[in-house]
């Protein structure tokens, strides 16, 4: 009887909570603090009331319950073809989630993260068929307050711009409608992660940071930010596809405090999440999905001091391991002001910015270490895109080299410039990477 009465209650309190910031609990760090400690400081002294991590880490799970605070967790993308299987799927549900709920306030589920990016073809295939599996099996143990989803990175979508033009790649669009049938039908959302910093450059530095507006060519309506042109963007591909009714929730979004280019600063980093959190609490929505609040998870908690890559990677948190705020954006409890303001004085020293050369240039070249095979396929990629010329690396031409590492670079290169020189189109499947020395030689000169 107890129990029905706190299901009762937490359904009562998900169907009313109306969600809206949240934020991204990493824990790549090694002076971080407890979770114990994480959870009490967002319930006693910020307006978050939604968090996101990234594994289902017990300890976490159980420091937020009887916090008032809803958790989304993510199962790892090796473990999608197993939960297939409706008797692997009720085993996960009893071992991860029933030991915790409803104390703890599990609002999502996320099926891998990126998977359509990321993933291999055995992930990819047999996503959407885990998610069904995954959501029987939790009507099956009773859990009926919960939802199924998973995020994608903005690498799904063909095109971007304008806004009302948004449309889904071609090889992931067989999945994706086979994913929006079934988010549907649940009611749950589709998750994405859009990210203005990996569609920065000098020119459009102002759009990026909701500073400066833009007009849809077609639709004739005005974009205050690039936030809002990406969200709208991917409305219009699903609409494209048949389902304009399927709510959109933002995964991750942020902005690093630091890195090697000028995209990265302090005050970069404050003015984009403070005028997100701004923009996402007023209620405005955008101009193909008016009046709405999306729900929004701030990429992220912490500056994480051990995570791989270059510098950005460790400094996307909003707050220090001491939970000093790195910059000011209107979370804190309050707190005067707010949104865009950078602490003074800053509690804790943030990692130094290099400064840049070349005028801010930036290149992609082959990163070290990648095989000759990884390298071909990039090659043979770049070079089908519409809009990149590989002319310079035929025979005779001016870039032309039997090492496959230089011929790949110049492709991979080509490529990066003519879509948004931004990190996510340097990827590669980790093979690439972004750099402020011009790699030209001679007479090949690489675009910048």
């Amino acid at each position: 009887m107890a129990t029905k009465f706190l299901l009762t209650l937490l359904l009562f309190h998900l169907s009313t909570t109306a969600y809206s910031i949240g934020v991204n609990y990493g824990t790549l760090g090694d002076n971080l603090p407890p979770p114990s400690q994480v959870a009490n400081f967002l319930k006693t002294q910020t307006i978050i009331d939604s968090l996101k991590i990234f594994d289902m880490n017990p300890d976490i799970i159980r420091a937020f319950a009887n916090s008032g605070i809803s958790l989304t967790i993510t199962l790892p993308n090796g473990d999608i073809p197993t939960l297939t299987n409706p008797r692997a799927a009720r085993r996960w549900i009893q071992q991860n989630i029933k030991p915790f709920y409803p104390a703890t306030l599990i609002r999502y589920i996320c099926v891998g993260t990126e998977v359509l990016h990321w993933g291999d073809d055995a992930q990819k295939s047999n996503l959407v068929a885990a998610m069904r599996t995954l959501n029987n099996a939790l009507r099956v143990e009773g859990f009926k307050g919960i939802k199924v989803s998973t995020p994608h990175s903005l690498g799904i979508m063909l095109t971007s711009e304008p806004p009302s033009q948004g449309r889904f790649r071609p090889e992931v669009t067989p999945i994706l409608i086979q994913m929006l049938r079934f988010l549907r039908e649940s009611n749950s959302p589709l998750m994405v992660n859009p990210y203005p910093y990996f569609g920065w450059s000098p020119e459009n530095e102002n759009y990026a940071l909701f500073r400066q507006s833009r007009m849809d060519p077609i639709t004739k309506l005005t974009y205050t930010s690039m936030f809002d042109g990406f969200l709208d963007a991917v409305y219009s591909a699903a609409k494209a596809l048949g389902f304009p009714d399927v709510n959109i929730l933002v995964g991750e979004t942020g902005w690093p405090s630091a890195c090697e280019f000028p995209v990265c600063s302090m005050q970069h980093a404050a003015d984009y999440n403070g005028n997100l959190v701004k923009h996402v609490e007023s209620g405005k929505g955008t101009p193909l999905m008016p009046n709405r609040k999306f729900e929004t998870y701030i990429f992220s908690m912490f500056n994480e001091n051990q995570k791989p890559g270059p510098l950005a990677e460790k400094n996307w948190g909003l707050f220090y391991p001491n939970l000093a705020p790195v910059y000011n954006v209107g979370i804190m409890r309050n707190q005067q002001g707010g949104g865009g303001s950078i602490p003074n004085p800053t509690p804790a020293k943030p990692a130094p910015t290099t400064p840049p050369g070349n005028g801010g240039k930036v290149w992609c070249i082959a990163k070290p270490g990648a095989t000759n095979q990884a390298l071909q396929a990039n090659l043979d990629y770049a070079c089908s895109q519409p809009g990149v010329d590989c002319k310079p690396i035929q025979p005779n031409g001016p870039c032309f080299s039997t090492d496959i590492r230089s011929q790949a670079s110049y492709a991979m290169n080509a490529y990066f410039q003519k879509n948004g020189r931004n990190n996510l189109s340097c990827d590669f499947s980790q093979t690439g990477v972004v750099t402020s020395t011009n790699p030209s030689h001679g007479e090949c000169t690489f675009a910048g």
